[in-house]
Order: C-alpha cells, then sequence, then structure tokens
C-alpha cells in the first residue's frame, strides 16, 4: 500500500503532515507511534525544561503516555487544528493492559492530496487558564472556529443540590 502522507513546512506551525493522496472519510491514516513511559518518569524526565506549548506527549489513560520524542514516527508533526479533519481515536488492549493501548489517527472527512492533516489536541491541565497559559498554548490553525488557544474548556463540576426548605 503505497504512503499516503508525509511531513513538510506548515502554515500552522513549523513541521505538519499533509496528504500525498485522497484520503476517504473513516479512513486510518496513521498508527502515533512512541515509546510508552508512566507519566511520572516523562514528569520527571521534562521538569525544568521551559513550557514552549509544543508537545509530543500524547496521554493514554492515568498512567500511560506515549513519548513520540522517543521513537516517534511522522504522526508526531500532525498539528492541533480548531476544525480538524482527522480524530485521534484509542485502542483499547483486549487483554487490558492499559501500556499496550494505541492511538490511531482517523480521517473524519475526506482530505485531497496536498491538504494539511490535523487533530484537536483536546489539551485540558490543572491550572486555572490564565491569558500567559493561553498564549503558551495558542492556536495558530487559521480556522474560521479558531479560538486561539489548543486548550479545551474544562469539564464542569455539578453544582450541589441545594436541599429542600422546611415548611
Amino acid at each position: 500500500m503505497p504512503k499516503k502522507i508525509e511531513r513538510r513546512q506548515s502554515s500552522i506551525h513549523g513541521n505538519g503532515v499533509f496528504a500525498t493522496a485522497a484520503i476517504a472519510k473513516g479512513e486510518r491514516v496513521v498508527r502515533y507511534k512512541g515509546e510508552v513511559r508512566k507519566h511520572a518518569d516523562v514528569d520527571a524526565d521534562y521538569a525544568g525544561h521551559d513550557e514552549t506549548g509544543h508537545t509530543f506527549l500524547f496521554s493514554l489513560n492515568d498512567e500511560w503516555v506515549i513519548d513520540a520524542n522517543r521513537d516517534g514516527n511522522v504522526a508526531r508533526w500532525i498539528n492541533h487544528g480548531c476544525a480538524p479533519n482527522c480524530e485521534a481515536i484509542q485502542e483499547e488492549n483486549a487483554k487490558g493492559k492499559k501500556h499496550k493501548d494505541k492511538v490511531y489517527i482517523h480521517a473524519l472527512r475526506d482530505i485531497a492530496a496536498g491538504e494539511e492533516l490535523s487533530y484537536n489536541y483536546g489539551i485540558v491541565i490543572d491550572e486555572p487558564y490564565t491569558a500567559a497559559l493561553k498564549k503558551l498554548w495558542e492556536c495558530r490553525c487559521g480556522s474560521a472556529k479558531c479560538t486561539g488557544t489548543m486548550l479545551q474548556p474544562k469539564a464542569r463540576k455539578k453544582a450541589a443540590k441545594k436541599p429542600a426548605k422546611a415548611k
């Protein structure tokens, strides 16, 4: 099967991944590869590095991360987009071994040859979203639907129900 994607310079940010042939809606485009590591180990290795808003880390679950800085493939160069043409789909290991889960990039719609691939990174961080953090995680996708940041809205906590007043 001929390769349908390649890395090139992107107008969005640095490198990007582009279709070299038409890709059909629903087609599995590429697996996101890298060394599977524990969050704690990744946090320790990258602690103290300046935050750049640039990452090759893909969280699989609460314990495991794909670190595409190590043994990563072309999928690490796919940029974030607010109106993406692809999505990341996690495939869980049939035996429940969470460190063996995989991530594949699939086409959300038909993609023409020459078109840059993008997916929503879905980044949610624990800290409050300050203007500085939004700038650090700035989105440059250029879409009419661009939110200006790769940070996604945090899940809202449900308000506790007030007890009914006694009469």
